[in-house]
């Protein structure tokens, strides 16, 4: 079926009032485009509040730069302005079907695409924001339809889509609508507490040469180049510190604004363990769901400062292992991932969000 998309506005809003602000007491609370009628969404059904526009705005940006890298359809799962999980197209296992009770229903690559996104943390993606790369066909809002979410966005939406999800949360579901020839200015401004903040806009683009090659010179195989790119373009939309489990084209673990970066590896790791653990029937605690997954890509958005997030991330079946570089000890950190077993990449790229 050709996708389509409802109607377009006959003139872009000025602005458009949104619920509230980041708290329900903050109000009144409006976005409005920097550039005079250029918005890179538009609201198609439901009514936006300042976080659900952050997300939208947060998760689009990941699943257009990862459908584009990658050359497959991408979605995310995002809370609080960070993805509880993030994927490309692939396989569907029996455990996922299990999880989302959805048997042996056909499902069209972005139905695949959402659904190994949720699988990486479903507790933390209940009532998530969710962003597909391709517009939403019938599969796919048939399988929204039957989960606890907030809202979506998309570049376009097949006919009677918008009507299935429109009905969801009583009609209090938010769909959003993407444009996806949309391009931010050059400068990205922020005012808080009385400053505005100016920088450029980060238009930097992640290629498949930052990790294509370890620190000895080997190259990658192209299935852990992949996994690694998905990797950085995940940890570039999550809030720091954070860091990234990646196999097969689909995050496992996620782990999002601690202050220490081997929390994060920790906390990632668990969520990696409770994915295994769904697929062998053991315990989480068990040693076999932390010992034999294997060929798993490990990527953190900022420099690793000491090797315990090596030695925190090798037990979740890392075998490559992605990071800027620029330690004092960055020696230690290598030695540590050549003791494991695992491949180092340094890209020399910091990729924070705050």
């Amino acid at each position: 079926m050709e996708p389509t998309t409802p109607p377009a506005h006959s003139s872009p809003p000025h602005s458009v009032d949104l619920r509230y602000g980041v708290n329900p007491h903050l109000r009144p609370a409006f976005a409005e485009p920097v550039r005079p009628g250029s918005w890179p969404l538009r609201v198609v059904h439901g009514a936006p509040s300042y976080i659900n526009v952050l997300d939208a705005l947060a998760s689009w940006r990941l699943v257009r730069e990862a459908a584009a890298a990658l050359g497959k359809p991408a979605a995310a799962s995002f809370k609080h302005v960070s993805p509880a999980g993030a994927a490309v197209d692939g396989p569907i296992d029996e455990a996922t079907r299990q999880e989302f009770r959805i048997g042996s229903a056909p499902l069209s690559p972005v139905a695949r695409a959402y659904l190994r996104a949720r699988d990486a943390d479903p507790t933390s993606s209940y009532g998530d924001f969710v962003a597909v790369s391709e517009p939403v066909d019938a599969t796919l809002a048939g399988v929204l339809r039957r989960l606890a979410c907030d809202g979506i966005i998309a570049p376009g939406y097949e006919q009677g889509c918008v009507d299935t999800l429109a009905a969801k949360k009583r009609g209090r579901f938010l769909v959003l609508e993407a444009d996806p020839a949309f391009e931010p200015p050059e400068r990205e401004v922020r005012e808080v507490f009385g400053l505005r903040l100016v920088q450029p806009n980060d238009a930097r683009s992640l290629s498949p040469e930052l990790v294509a090659t370890s620190v000895d010179g080997t190259p990658l195989p192209d299935g852990a180049v992949n996994d690694l790119l998905l990797g950085l373009i995940t940890v570039k939309y999550t809030q720091s510190n954070a860091v990234a489990y990646v196999r097969d084209g689909m995050a496992l673990g996620i782990g999002a604004g601690q202050q220490s970066r081997v929390d994060c590896t920790r906390l990632a790791g668990a969520k990696v363990d409770a994915w295994f653990a769904r697929r062998t029937d053991t315990s989480v605690a068990s040693a076999a769901a932390t010992t034999s997954l294997t060929d798993v890509s490990f990527v953190s958005d900022g420099l690793l400062p000491f090797r315990d997030n090596v030695d925190e991330a090798a037990p979740h079946g890392v075998r490559w292992l992605a990071e800027p570089g620029g330690s004092i000890r960055s020696d230690e950190v290598a030695r540590a991932c050549e003791e494991h077993g695992i491949s180092l990449v340094r890209t020399g790229v910091r990729l924070f969000q705050h």
